[in-house]
């Protein structure tokens, strides 16, 4: 029963929480990656991006609640979240052709369109601010948990609770649905195959008759809205305040580079592996250790780092990798 108590504890407390916080991450490289691929730098305001996003979802959420407008036992910030992603991929169509077209025109070295995305990630954490505030924000609503802890103490009659939150759940199947339709488009339509052989060689495509124009367009709408979806399900997990997406830039770039700058199916894996090393790291294994051996109680929680220094981990991840294997795990673009 020991034992079973200590699967539990990490069950809830780890591996459910990781899960949901690596899918979140996963959508935030894929967009990452993306940009890096297609449009060969490294897009700093992508944190802000996810920022503006979920802000303008939760702009339209409060008018759908303040119309009485709700979506059942699910949080109505999904019915918001297509508008968000549509203001959201105008804002970036927008900035695009206001700054970066100009870099592409000059064909400017990377190195300085990352530099200009960092004036943009300014100028968006700013406007982000000015438009919804820069206290924390809860807007789930709709039913909380898909089991609760109480129920499943007494289902079980274990003294470990497990609680699933609806927002875990729904980021999870949101999170497949999105990689599933975004893999398809890449592979089987025509827009997607355009995408990917620009991604391999601008000059070739061009001269195939791809038009240029039409792919940067395309990415930035498709990046608008990982953004955007990835933001919206890690302030309904968790909450919103705009400084946390600023810091969500780290394991995000961490998670594109560990998996491989430039791969979509590196960015899912890396995005997993950063969030369970965080977790883990972070956790508290005092309880499990109590259950493993009984009658031992050790003096420390046994944590390796406070939750305070969780992004610690992620550096340290992205430096090992950025010694070791500048190309990731699965072989992108060398950093």
């Amino acid at each position: 029963m020991d034992l079973l108590n200590a699967f539990i504890a990490v069950l809830n407390y780890v591996i459910v929480p990781a899960t949901a916080y690596g899918a979140q991450l996963a959508l935030g490289a894929l967009g990452v990656t993306l940009i890096y691929g297609i449009l060969r730098f490294s897009n700093f305001a992508h944190g802000d991006t996810m920022a503006f996003g979920t802000a303008l979802t939760i702009l339209v959420t409060w008018a759908f609640q303040a119309l009485g407008i709700s979506f059942g036992p699910l949080p109505t910030a999904l019915l918001a979240l297509p508008f968000g992603i549509l203001g959201t991929a105008l804002f970036v169509l927008g900035t695009d052709r206001v700054v970066y077209r100009y870099y592409r025109t000059i064909r400017a070295a990377p190195i300085y369109i990352t530099m200009v995305s960092v004036g943009v990630m300014f100028v968006m954490t700013g406007l982000t601010r000015f438009i919804i505030g820069v206290g924390e924000i809860k807007f789930d609503d709709g039913a909380r948990f898909l089991i609760t802890a109480r129920e499943f103490k007494t289902l079980t009659g274990l003294a470990e609770p497990l609680a699933i939150r609806s927002t875990q759940a729904i980021t999870l199947v949101a999170a497949g649905l999105v990689v599933w339709a975004l893999f398809w488009f890449l592979a089987k339509t025509r827009t997607g195959k355009s995408m990917r052989a620009y991604a391999d060689n601008e000059d070739l495509a061009l001269l195939s008759g791809i038009d240029p124009n039409r792919v940067v367009m395309v990415t930035w709408i498709i990046a608008a809205a990982l953004a955007t979806i990835a933001g919206t399900l890690y302030g309904l997990d968790k909450s919103f305040k705009a400084f946390n997406y600023f810091q969500m830039l780290l394991p995000i770039f961490a998670a594109a580079i560990v998996g491989g700058l430039g791969n979509p199916l590196g960015a899912i894996a890396g995005g997993f592996v950063i969030a369970y090393s965080e977790v883990a790291v972070t956790y508290a294994w005092k309880k499990v250790a109590m259950y493993l051996i009984p009658g031992w109680e050790p003096e420390s929680l046994l944590q390796l780092l406070s939750t305070e220094y969780k992004f610690a981990v992620s550096f340290a991840i992205l430096i090992i990798v950025l010694l070791f294997k500048p190309t990731g795990l699965f072989k992108g673009k060398s950093v």
